[in-house]
This record gives C-alpha cells, structure tokens and sequence, in this order.
C-alpha cells in the first residue's frame, strides 16, 4: 500500500528520493516480491505459510470493506448492537472450539486413514461444546449484557446458539485444510466467506432487514462451510488418506489436546481482556482508537502464527528437519516483519487517517509499539509451534501463562499513567522480556522432533 505522499511516479528522472517513507516503500516492494515468489516455489514450508499469511490479510481487508459498508447503510444503534452480537459468537466460538484446530495441525499430517474420523470427531465435541457455552451465555444476557435482549427471542435465540457452533468449526476446517497442505484452499474458503458477507449485507440493505448485518454474515458462513467441507471432506481427505504416511496412534492425545487448550486460554485472555481494561479505565473514545491500532498492529502477530502452523505440519511429516525448518522460519519471518514494522513505524499517522484525522492523532503511537512488539513475539510464537510439534507441552504453556501475567499486570499499571499507549508499551515489554530468554538459551528448546513424537 502507498500510503506516502513522497512515492511519486512523477519525479524528475535521475532525482533521488531517500526519505523513509520511500525506503519503506522500496523495501516493501522487495520484499512482497520475495513472498511472491515463495508462494509459486515448490518449498511447502514457505509456500504454505505464505498463503496462510494471504488468507489473514483478506479476512482483516475485507472486513474492514464490510464494515465501512454496514456504517454507511445502517444506523448507528443497529451497528453497534449488531458488532457486539458478533463479538460475543466469536469469544464463544474461541472457547468452544477447545483449540482443536491446533490439534489437527498437529495429527493429521500423520492421520492416514484416521484423517476422516479425527477431523469429524473434534468437528463433533467442538460443536456439542459451543454449543452448550452459547446456551450458557443467552441465559446470563440479562445480567451480562442486557441490550442483547434482542438475542432472547425463539429465532434470534437459536440462530444465536447455532452460530458459535458454526464458527468453531469455519475455525478447524482451516486447521484440517493446512494440516493435509491445502492452504491454497484456505485462502478461496476466505475470499468466498468475505465476499459472501458483503453481497448479503447489501440484500439485507436493500430490503431494509434490520437484522441485516447479522444475516449476511451467518448467510456467508454457512456457504463458506458448504463449499469448503465438500473440498476438504470429498476431495482432500481421501487423496491424504491415501498418500500420507500414518503412524501408530500417539498416546495421550486427550491430554494433548487438554494441555494445549489450558495455554490457549490466556493466549487469548491477553488479547481479549485489555480492551476491557482500556474501556472501563479510559472509556469508550479511548477504546476506539485503542480498537483500530490493534486491529492493524496485530495483523503483523499474525504472519508469525501463520508461518508457525506450516512449521508445525512440515515437522509433522519431517522430525529430522525442525531445526533446520525453525530456523528457515524464523529467518524469513524477521525478514518479512522488519520490513512491515518499518512501513506501520513511519506510515502510522497516514494509516489510521483512513478511519479518521482523530485516530491518527491518537493512536499512532500505539501502532508503532505494537508493530515494534511483534518482533520479538516471532520468536515466542515458534517456541510455541516448536513444543507443539514436539508434543511436550510444558514450555508453551508456561509461556502463554506468562505472556497474559505480564501484558495483564503492565497494561493495569500502566494505563493511567500513559493512556492507551501504556497498552503497547506493556505487549512490548512484555514480548521482549519473553524472547531475551528464549533467544540466549535457543539450543534448549529448538531440538529436533524424536520420530516416535509423529
């Protein structure tokens, strides 16, 4: 994106422009070329986590589309109502989904002809218990949240508990199509699922629906869930099943999975609880534009996550190689990011004007800590794809309990005293303070995967 005034086709020729923004521009020219051509190679670790990395960018895009459309054909109240409707079914559908899409990550490179089961067994058990944490929450809306009242009726009730169900399993359907190497597939899943939500929100506009936003986006969920498990249950299970190497069963998967679920939680604490924190401390204003900044900013924590899943299923089907997998990842992602951080750092203004002039001046700051704090979060990310492949859990919990401690306590301290960016200095800190370790003692943790682990 040329978000700077300076990058000009019409300067004079021989007429050399070295301000950042043009160098950032320059080096991020070079570096969307190398990830061009990673995704044609041949090389499925790169390849593979490259598309994963597509596949983000789409879904934070078009989102962003579909929302500047829903503000401009509904009014403020239906918007609101309906955005904090579709924040409670994904919160839902993050608990329910028990991380079991990190768990097919994980097995079914190695599944053989297990694959069909496995994958329909946790599509079963993630759905049964979405299921039950929806019932748990509609019964609480008049405590929790009682201008959802609107969710308390028989259709908008049932659409409501359905709806976390469905989301849990769009979640593991992506897991199940990166662990059998269709990434490919994941990114046409998401441009149908995106593209879907907009058309309907239109028709739903069009015939003055107010539940219209809601629709739309259930409406685009269930064709992404049609189309994409008819690819992946008809088309790439049974070629995986039939050319993937499989293992004798792993014991103690049930606590795999348990272990993996307990660590995933204050993951997701961390990122889920500090807006509540910027809200209640600064208010709604100051969360807003706390919102936007770590909206774009986190973007960036996702290319490492995505790069890690690929990490994951190509150490799956090659143990021998993780190291030398982990440390091409971990190469290439500070390459990608250091590029991308340079851009946010000097574009950041010039970003956040996109929503407005008031987010730039407030947030902008922000944004540059973020994007500076998902450096070192590479290396926390891959010590934590790392121990997953290595099924011995032990370090990534331990890591993602500390990373919730320490964002939790520093945005809590630092809050009042710094505002929002008292928020970014606590991810920053907090990252940095994590991999220091990580990185002076990496021959401990980066070892290479046992082949009886597979």
């Amino acid at each position: 994106m040329d978000t700077s005034p300076a990058l000009r086709a019409s300067e004079p020729p021989g007429t050399a422009n070295t301000s950042p923004a043009h160098t950032a521009g320059r080096s991020f020219t070079t570096v969307l070329r190398a990830g061009v051509a990673a995704v044609l190679s041949r090389d499925p670790l790169l390849r593979n986590g490259h598309l994963l990395a597509i596949s983000s960018l789409i879904n934070a895009a078009v989102g962003s589309v579909f929302w500047v459309f829903a503000t401009h054909w509904y009014d403020e109240k239906l918007v609101g109502l309906s955005y904090s409707a579709l924040s409670a079914t994904l919160l839902l559908a993050s608990i329910g989904q028990l991380n079991l899409s990190d768990f097919l990550i994980r097995f079914v490179p190695s599944a053989g002809r297990r694959t069909r089961k496995m994958v329909l067994t946790c599509y079963l058990v993630s759905a049964s218990f979405s299921t039950l944490v929806a019932l748990g929450f509609l019964a609480l809306v008049p405590k929790l949240a009682p201008d959802l009242d609107f969710l308390l009726t028989p259709v908008a009730g049932a659409c409501f508990v359905a709806a976390p169900a469905g989301y849990a399993i769009f979640v593991m359907q992506d897991g199940a199509l990166t662990a059998v190497r269709r990434p490919d597939w994941v990114v046409a899943e998401n441009v149908i699922f995106a593209c879907a939500k907009i058309l309907l929100l239109g028709v739903g506009a069009a015939l003055a629906i107010s539940t219209g936003i809601l629709l739309s986006w259930a409406g685009a969920l269930v064709v992404s869930l049609v189309v994409a498990n008819y690819l992946l249950l008809r088309k790439a299970v049974p070629h995986h099943e039939k050319t993937a190497p499989e293992e004798e069963r792993p014991p103690r998967m049930v606590g795999y999975a348990a272990a993996d679920y307990f660590g995933s939680l204050f993951r997701m604490a961390a990122y889920t609880l500090v807006p509540l924190m910027v809200l209640n401390n600064l208010g709604a204003e100051q969360s807003a534009y706390f919102s936007l900044a770590w909206v774009v900013g986190y973007v960036l924590y996702l290319v490492a996550r995505n790069m890690g899943s690929s990490l994951v299923v190509e150490a799956v089907r090659s143990p021998e190689r993780l190291v030398e997998h982990g440390l091409r990842v971990l190469r290439h992602s500070a390459l990608l990011l250091t590029v991308a951080i340079t851009v946010i750092v000097v574009a950041a203004p010039q970003i956040l004007t996109l929503f407005g002039a008031e987010y730039a001046e407030s947030g902008s700051t922000l944004l540059r800590l973020i994007a500076l704090s998902a450096l070192p979060n590479i290396l926390v990310t891959l010590a934590i794809d790392v121990s997953r492949a290595r099924r011995r859990l032990r370090l990534a919990v331990g890591l993602q309990i500390a990373m919730c401690v320490l964002v939790l306590g520093l945005t809590k301290a630092l809050l009042p005293v710094l505002g929002i960016n008292g928020a970014g200095v606590a991810w920053l800190v907090t990252q940095c303070l994590l991999a220091l370790p990580l990185l002076i003692w990496r021959s401990r943790w980066l070892t290479a995967v046992p082949a009886r682990s597979s």
